[in-house]
């Protein structure tokens, strides 16, 4: 008999998280009690609101500890979809909407239910981390879109329409983008939406960072361009990032039936329902005062003002202004073939693991999102330790 091997082909291929474990080894750090600045975590540092929090107390009290339907509980759902008009403009039916946990898993159900092995899936760059992963999951083989730096990372749809083939099936929009906060304006989310419908594909929107926008940015999603969008088009939004709820693991999927219903058919196998105490948070997030979305927005754009005017203060470094989400992307490409202690830093990686190790400041390398010039720093932390953080950046880079 033949000795089988322990991984399938997908597991052996697949690659772990690079933020997640930077961060990972940041909190070690801490735990053994060194001084870390961490940049790496995609989360804010909030509390989730009192309000929130007591819906889900109220959950646990009311005794709903048991299963949930599961496309979720039906109050959340039409919540859900008043929720989406707000900040869309696109109406959904009850049946079009599927409560998962988390808008990452969403993403993931997304692709698993469409892509098939040999399908092209566009993916503008810098990118998510996790996109490619997912796509190649599922057998599918992800096209890169370059962006434009000088232009602020936006894309366009002649960037787009110059990769698209026979095989392509969808593209990947998320905007604002993690990492780079990029915002694609309503003009060019319009001719995309022509590209959908002149070329017949399909669109994943990953629109988690809606609520975070800055300097007159306005959010618009490719849902509402046309019927043919939104009968061509899985928004995936949630409570992770707006709510500071990272952790309830809460997401949303809104899209044409068929695909969602598909959707909801593998998370039945896969996870059966999201959390049924995290469901009734969510309503309340979702369904009450929004005050405090706006209080956390003012917040992150005056850490975000901070946080370029200090990396752009550091000779070598040139960071671009975003227009949302929690990140700035720094351009380091002047600081990489130098040395360091005796050792020639030639990569973001490299530079990322020395400044974690020597300064216990901890930034994610660009390489992670598909860029070789870059890092990525996420200002969902303190004032206080956005100051700290670059003062110790600065004083590695000048040594």
């Amino acid at each position: 008999m033949s000795k089988k091997t322990p991984l399938s082909m997908r597991a052996a291929a697949g690659k772990p998280s690079l933020t997640m474990a930077i961060a990972a080894k940041a909190k070690g750090f801490k735990v053994d009690g060194k001084d870390v600045v961490s940049f790496a975590p995609g989360e804010p540092d909030f509390k989730t609101p009192a309000h929130i929090c007591e819906a889900g107390i109220k959950a646990i009290n009311d005794g709903m500890h048991g299963y949930l339907p599961n496309p979720g509980m039906p109050e959340l759902r039409k919540a859900t979809c008043n929720w989406l008009k707000d900040d869309m403009g696109v109406d959904y039916n009850f049946s079009q909407i599927l409560v998962s946990p988390g808008a990452k898993f969403s993403v993931y159900l997304a692709i698993q239910a469409m892509i098939d092995p040999g399908d092209e899936v566009l993916l503008p760059a810098p990118y998510w981390v996790s996109y490619p992963e997912m796509v190649g999951l599922a057998g599918g083989n992800t096209v890169v879109v370059q962006t434009d730096e000088a232009k602020g990372f936006l894309l366009t749809a002649d960037m787009i329409e110059k990769q698209i083939t026979e095989k392509t099936k969808a593209i990947i929009l998320t905007s604002p983008s993690n990492p780079s906060g990029a915002v694609i304006s309503k003009e060019d989310i319009e001719k995309i939406g022509v590209l959908l419908e002149k070329y017949g594909l399909y669109c994943i929107s990953d629109e988690i960072y809606s609520k975070l926008l800055y300097a007159g940015n306005e959010h618009f999603s490719i849902a509402a361009v046309s019927d043919y969008c939104k009968e061509h088009t899985i928004v995936v939004n949630g409570c992770s990032k707006a709510y500071a709820m990272t952790g309830w693991r809460i997401g949303f999927a809104a899209g044409p039936e068929i695909i969602i219903k598909a959707m909801a058919s593998i998370q039945s196998q896969a996870t059966s329902n999201a959390c049924s105490i995290a469901q009734p948070a969510a309503l309340a997030a979702i369904s009450g005062d929004q005050s405090c979305v706006e209080e956390m927005r003012v917040e992150f754009e005056a850490r975000q003002k901070l946080i370029v005017d200090l990396l752009n203060d550091i000779e070598g470094v040139d960071c671009a202004v975003p227009g949302g989400a929690f990140y700035v992307l720094p351009d380091i490409s002047k600081c990489l073939g130098k040395e360091y202690c005796g050792k020639v830093v030639n990569t973001p990686f490299e530079l990322c693991d020395i400044l974690l190790e020597e300064k216990l400041v901890a930034c994610v390398p660009g390489e992670a999102f598909g860029t070789e010039k870059h890092i990525r720093l996420s200002y969902a932390t303190s004032r206080e330790d956005i100051e700290k953080g670059c003062k110790r950046i600065k004083e590695f880079l000048e040594q």
